[in-house]
């Protein structure tokens, strides 16, 4: 097996060891488990709950485009164009991309 060394402020490794003695862990044990849960490889960990959230917000998403889309098609292009804009400031959208 494979052995790191990090180092930690006082106050995360006390948070950590605390949190490890009341899951009845190996303050070790207990970070391994953070990471991977972390890194995707627990199946029920952070990336699923996150994964989760993001396919709820894309449906909520797209029933509201849908539906303003119908109602008022130059309310839904100006908001497009207005997350577009909020995305290329952020470096979230490539620019070769940018195209509606």
């Amino acid at each position: 097996m494979a052995r790191i060394t990090i180092r930690l402020d006082d106050a995360l490794f006390r948070r950590l060891d605390g949190r490890a003695r009341d899951a009845g862990s190996p303050t070790a044990a207990y970070c391994r488990d953070i990471l991977e849960r972390f890194e995707g490889t627990d199946p029920s960990g952070y990336h699923a709950r996150f994964d989760e959230l993001h396919a709820t917000c894309i449906q909520a998403l797209a029933i509201l485009a849908a539906s303003v889309g119908k109602r008022t098609p130059e309310v839904l292009e100006q908001g497009l164009d207005d997350a577009r804009r909020l995305l290329r400031e952020r470096g979230l959208l490539d620019p070769e991309q940018d195209r509606p």
